[in-house]
């Protein structure tokens, strides 16, 4: 029996979007120098974050990472930059999706954006639960 999509979307989908979005990424003047540090071949990191996706969305099985413990060990990812990055994934998902495909993906990114950015604010405090700002 064939696991069904959260949403009607295709693997090409998946990854025309994740490729139109760090075609943006990379000139973007806040995120952009933050991905550059961590990013040498890009390729190969569309092709991991497709599979995130298509994991979330399509129910592949063929991503395996931490998300959170990246974002955590990054040393440069603040929470602050969660809400850039959802803005413009959003504007992407509207340019590449219809509007329906683009609202449930929406949805769906702005509930793992909040779990990452709650896994980075958790990292970044110290004793007493205050923040550390770096």
């Amino acid at each position: 029996m064939a696991v069904q999509a959260k949403f009607p979307v295709t693997r090409a989908d998946i990854e025309r979007v994740v490729a139109a979005f760090y075609a943006r990424v990379r000139v973007h003047p806040g995120l952009g120098p933050v991905f550059a540090v961590h990013v040498e071949d890009w390729p190969s990191h569309e092709a991991r974050v497709a599979d995130f996706w298509a994991n979330a969305i399509l129910r592949e099985r063929r991503y395996d990472g931490n998300p959170v413990r990246v974002h955590q060990e990054a040393g440069n990812v603040r929470p602050g930059m969660f809400e850039t990055w959802l803005a413009l994934f959003d504007q992407v998902l509207q340019a590449e999706l219809t509007p329906e495909q683009a609202m449930a993906w929406s949805a769906l990114a702005h509930r793992i954006g909040g779990s990452l950015r709650a896994g980075v604010v958790e990292k970044m405090r110290g004793p007493g639960g205050v923040p550390i700002l770096r």
